[in-house]
């Protein structure tokens, strides 16, 4: 007899032994916490033939936007396929094939279609949610969980997890107001979920909200760091309200401690790390050694796999003033915009231009950076991440503005931004920079 769920979903090839460890490792993901790949490797080891068990397994690693991860991904797909499944877990198989093959849109669009038909596919949902986020699809961000929703009941096991993916959907939408509120009753009902407790710090930011911000990171942090794969990206967003009003003392205490005071190779993690310094770099904050250590672990990452990766780790070589592995880096990109995946129209549309100016940046070439950056402002979103993240494209432009003596294009520009973020001190700054700037 098959195995069934609470959610009446069919589980092919698995025993209760084998699903009591795959429904553990789908809760971790759902929270960030825990160690959902051991978990699902238990339950491989008990049912060799369970085959959503290998198809969770490619998602964590398909989803890691690393070279390594990546061909971990292929391998599970490949141990999926001959597999007995049912429809659902059969579109599963061809989704992971899609994004262990970096065709994320394909594999966004397959997973949608298993959430219509099964709203209450935990696993689609999730994971679709993820590649949204990854090619900075933000209206599916909200839409492929609002079409949910209304299957799901509030004593259901992981619905919090709807309610937080879709208070980032709705934050990445500019609903400001209803994210905070789903986003608030989901960390309610479950404190140690990551991803809810980052939708409302990413409502906080995009307000510029910074003391209210600081107060909801500062006031459980216990919940949301425990045993989280996540919490480097939440200190992240702590550091990013310090940093809004000058405190910069309290970023680099955030960066030496949680953030990288253990340096990881993991590509999510040094995103967080060389962004926050590269806003400390273009705000002329003498950062010391940092970005050594930094840029020493971002090749092992692999060039040219993902390129939301490639900028920021452009940022590194250029803080640390590295120039070989910045044009391997440049080189890598071009040999993937030869590609046929995803990634060649993410790297060739936003990615290599923006790298190349982050690298004209650094030599000094402010205008080169503004002519390479400008063009791609309003695409951005098409090589993932969020509006927070994507922020540094713009800090990059006032400054490279500023620096190059642009008055005109500096005075736009801080006008456009004190309106969008009004109550941001990182705003006046730049405003009273281009002031003086047009003055002399």
């Amino acid at each position: 007899m098959p195995i069934k769920d609470t959610f009446g979903l069919t589980f092919s090839g698995a025993t209760e032994a084998g699903f009591t460890p795959y429904s553990q490792a789908v809760s971790q993901l759902q929270c960030f916490i825990g160690d959902p790949v051991a978990s699902v490797d238990r339950a491989i080891a008990e049912n060799p033939g369970f085959v959503m068990a290998h198809v969770f397994k490619g998602y964590l690693f398909g989803l890691a936007t690393e070279r390594d991860a990546t061909a971990v991904a292929r391998t599970c797909h490949e141990a999926a396929l001959p597999l007995a499944a049912t429809t659902r877990e059969q579109a599963h198989v061809l989704a992971l094939g899609h994004l262990a093959g970096g065709r994320w849109h394909d594999a966004a669009r397959i997973l949608e279609d298993i959430a219509i038909d099964a709203p209450l596919d935990a696993v689609a949902l999730q994971v679709g949610h993820q590649i949204d986020f990854f090619t900075g699809n933000a209206r599916m961000l909200r839409d492929r969980i609002a079409r949910a929703l209304p299957s799901w009941q509030n004593d259901m096991p992981g619905y919090h997890a709807m309610l937080g993916m879709e208070a980032f959907g709705l934050e990445e939408m500019g609903e400001y107001a209803l994210a905070e509120k789903l986003g608030r009753t989901a960390v309610g009902i479950e404190p140690r979920d990551g991803w809810a407790q980052h939708a409302v710090a990413h409502v906080m930011e995009m307000q510029s909200r910074q003391r209210d911000g600081i107060a909801w990171m500062r006031a459980d942090p216990e919940a949301w760091t425990r045993d989280s794969f996540l919490q480097v990206h939440n200190w992240w967003h702590l550091a990013l309200f310090h940093y809004d009003l000058g405190e910069t003392d309290e970023v680099l205490a955030l960066y030496d401690g949680p953030i990288y005071g253990t340096p990881s190779a993991m590509a999510l993690n040094m995103v967080d790390a060389s962004a926050i310094l590269w806003r400390l770099y273009l705000g002329g904050v003498d950062v010391g050694d940092r970005w050594s250590a930094l840029a020493a672990n971002w090749p092992k990452v692999g060039a040219g796999n993902y390129a939301f990766n490639d900028a920021h780790a452009m940022m590194a070589f250029v803080g640390a003033g590295l120039d070989a592995p910045a044009r391997t880096l440049v080189e890598a990109q071009r040999e993937a915009m030869r590609g046929n995946d995803d990634n060649a129209a993410f790297t060739r549309d936003v990615g290599h231009p923006l790298t190349l100016a982050i690298n004209a940046f650094g030599a000094g070439n402010y205008s080169e950076a503004m002519r390479l950056i400008r063009p791609i402002r309003a695409i951005a979103h098409r090589f993932g991440g969020s509006h927070a993240q994507r922020d540094i494209i713009d800090l990059t432009l006032i400054e490279a503005a500023l620096r190059a003596g642009d008055g005109a294009l500096a005075r736009a520009l801080t006008a456009e931004r004190s309106t969008a973020r009004p109550d941001s001190p990182l705003s006046a700054l730049f405003s009273r920079r281009a002031a003086d700037l047009s003055e002399n």
